[in-house]
């Protein structure tokens, strides 16, 4: 797709939240499913902190540092946006029951209905994006 400008860039990121969405609710699932399982730990998915400091990194123009030798390393790198991938972490320091199971199911349904509600809305923002291309487009 056309990732040169704004439209596409848009897209794109709208696109692989809403893939990061899918991957964080089969994890709660997951969780879900062991939750009276004796010592498993729950997992998390983390994306949106990596995505937003990559593209901090894009937006702020420090002053660059002096490079003499091509093997010197930069103070600051561009990152692409879309290197960043979705990370599952274990959480290993937490224990909520006596069989060191840290799986919560209340927490995790919470999370699970949070997730849903931030995929509509993510489907609606793409439904949107595309509905004013279309008007734009007539």
């Amino acid at each position: 797709m056309f990732t040169n400008n704004s439209f596409g860039k848009t897209l794109d990121l709208l696109h692989r939240t809403m893939d990061v969405t899918v991957l964080r609710r089969q994890v709660i699932a997951d969780n879900l499913a062991n939750s009276d399982t004796p010592h498993f730990k729950r997992s998390v998915v983390n994306f949106e902190s990596e995505l937003k400091r990559v593209l901090d990194s894009q937006r702020i123009q420090k002053l660059p540092a002096k490079l003499s030798d091509p093997r010197h390393i930069p103070f600051e790198r561009v990152r692409d946006y879309r290197e960043v991938r979705p990370v599952k972490v274990l959480d290993y320091l937490t224990t909520s029951k006596n069989n060191g199971n840290n799986v919560d199911l209340e927490e995790e349904m919470m999370l699970g209905l949070s997730n849903q509600l931030n995929y509509d809305l993510l489907s609606r923002v793409v439904a949107n994006q595309f509905t004013q291309l279309n008007i734009v487009v007539r």
